[in-house]
């Protein structure tokens, strides 16, 4: 019946979309905020030295100066037209300016810039920032409660849109909520409810936002009994205009499951990441995470659609356009986490290119959904050796493969770029009959409470790569091996750089054709975070968000999280 409303809603959506211009929903009286029966959290908002209240003439995106979005355009690309800083010069590259945050978070946002303005984020504060002098504008607050029982405390980033009412960025938090902000005071516009947080239910993906909606859906999906949903809200004003169930209850998907029971529900699916838009044929895509339990295979037999899969969704209306699953039937906890790309290659190939927690980068033809190659980008080992009571080591492990920050793009010498984490797991499994029912708190199959996720390997133990990898035909040209994983974001420019950085804090620049350093800096942060290109005054810089303090899941400590932006002298 749920799904059955949210058809018919959709279905005038589309009606409404097809029959006039104007690409907000104001003219849909039936959309209301969601009937919120738990209170919001307490926020605030300070004003920084740098604060300027006044309006600009036109809040519109610059696409040849911004860096609007967390992977920068609607494809995903992660490539900056400019070219200021480039092979020849980069050497040069100097500290510009640093804003300490005061905070110690596992930073893992990834920053947009609009017209000269960094907006960065964490689990409780959204930082607007001068991209030129780093001085703080305004710093925005959201005590997010009740808190979930297993909080990760992570947050990656905003979305941005110019609306009738004024520039605003969107984000969520991991109470279960999405919330707008006024993008130039800070201050809060809306804050509607979207999850369950005693579920666990959580919202740190950064969002994507286009023609009036914002589209985001929920983490949590090694929880008990939690599922995965892509949702569109309302830009204005945050109301719900439609929801997909990413694992589903009817429908031929639904038979790909088997029959749910209270002690072994149907679980998984959801999002941690971002989204992607092909603004052509309005389509949005979502990356999707594991079935639950994570290890216990044998309690969900079964393709378990749509997890471990890239979902092609009709942006107006969040109807099913495409499905294309990379694993079947896995029980690592391989998610497919970061955002895929949209990729015209050189040989004018219309691909997805998707890089999963399980090392691999896939190249998908958009068309007829074939996987044109999987190319391995990390140590593969074990996959397919079975989890045992007396444990099994495989490779990657559960924190291994590419995480949160997908491939970068570069058009000039048609490669992907893709950072990775080299590191194993141990998983002991315990039988079916011991699993642990329990609201809010990780549902995988493992033996160990205190472990839910099995043990890594020793830090000894662990490295990082970037590969270069043809766009065509999944042949690698060159690989860097890093003494840490790379999880920060990897950005190429149309100066003929790779950007990148490691968990021992050192930002990169790399040659793309060759894979030959140009430029290091140690930041004395671990990093995890977006590094970004854009330009100020016709002044181009790179900026990066450091400070991955994660002791417990990434086994790093750091000071407060900062952003550092470079420049030429």
């Amino acid at each position: 019946m749920k799904q059955t409303r949210n058809a018919a809603a959709a279905l005038i959506i589309a009606i409404a979309l097809s029959t006039t211009a104007c690409s907000y929903l104001q003219f849909l009286p039936f959309l209301k905020s969601p009937v919120d029966t738990r209170a919001k959290g307490a926020s605030s908002t300070t004003k920084g030295p740098a604060f300027v209240s006044s309006v600009r003439a036109s809040h519109a995106v610059d696409p040849s100066a911004d860096w609007p979005a967390y992977n920068n355009d609607p494809a995903a690309l992660r490539y900056s037209t400019l070219a200021q800083i480039n092979v020849a010069n980069v050497a040069s590259l100097v500290p510009a300016c640093k804003l300490v945050t005061g905070e110690q978070t596992p930073m893992q946002s990834g920053p947009i810039v609009i017209g000269g303005v960094i907006y960065l984020t964490s689990a409780i504060n959204t930082y607007a920032i001068d991209a030129a002098t780093c001085k703080l504008r305004w710093r925005h607050s959201y005590a997010y409660s009740p808190k979930p029982d297993y909080d990760l405390k992570t947050n990656r980033g905003v979305a941005y849109l110019d609306t009738p009412d004024g520039p605003r960025l969107f984000r969520g938090a991991n109470d279960g909520r999405v919330y707008a902000l006024d993008a130039i005071t800070g201050s809060e516009v809306w804050n509607v409810l979207a999850g369950d947080v005693k579920k666990g239910e959580t919202f740190p993906a950064a969002p994507v936002a286009w023609h009036g909606l914002v589209y985001i859906g929920n983490a949590g999906g090694d929880n008990f009994a939690v599922t995965g949903r892509m949702m569109a809200f309302d830009a204005r004003t945050g109301a719900r205009v439609w929801s997909f169930d990413l694992v589903p209850t009817s429908g031929p998907a639904s038979l790909t499951w088997p029959a749910e029971t209270n002690s072994v529900p149907r679980g998984g699916g959801t999002t941690w990441t971002s989204y992607t838009l092909d603004t052509l044929s309005g389509a949005i895509y979502i990356p999707t995470g594991n079935a639950a339990p994570d290890f216990l295979q044998e309690v969900r037999e079964g393709d378990d659609l749509y997890t471990y899969s890239v979902i092609g969704l009709d942006a107006r209306n969040g109807a099913l356009l495409h499905n294309y699953q990379l694993l079947k039937r896995d029980f690592h906890d391989w998610d497919v986490a970061a955002a895929p790309l949209l990729v015209t290659t050189r040989a004018h190939r219309q691909i997805i290119a998707e890089a999963g927690k399980d090392g691999h980068l896939y190249g998908v033809d958009r068309t007829s959904g074939q996987i044109l190659y999987s190319t391995p980008v990390t140590t593969l080992l074990n996959g397919t050796t079975p989890l045992t009571e007396a444990g099994t080591r495989f490779c990657p492990g559960v924190q291994g493969g590419v995480e949160w920050n997908g491939p970068a793009y570069s058009p000039s010498t048609n490669m992907l770029y893709v950072g990775s984490v080299d590191w194993c797991s141990t998983v002991r499994l315990d039988p079916p009959e011991k699993l642990k029912n329990k609201l809010g708190i990780p549902w995988t199959g493992s033996a160990k409470l205190k472990d839910p996720f099995g043990v890594m390997d020793s830090l000894s133990k662990r490295r990082g790569w970037l590969t270069a990898v043809d766009a065509d035909d999944g042949s690698v040209k060159w690989r860097y091996a890093s003494a840490t994983p790379l999880v920060a974001g990897v950005t190429a420019t149309a100066g003929g750089l790779v950007f990148a950085a490691d968990l021992s804090g050192n930002v990169f620049a790399f040659d793309q054709r060759d894979g030959s350093i140009r430029f290091r800096y140690n930041t004395g942060q671990p990093i995890g975070g977006g590094v970004v290109s854009y330009a100020v005054s016709g002044k181009q810089y790179i900026a990066v968000a450091s400070g991955l303090d994660a002791p417990l899941t990434w086994q790093t400590k750091s000071s407060a999280a900062s952003v550092v932006v470079f420049a030429l002298p």
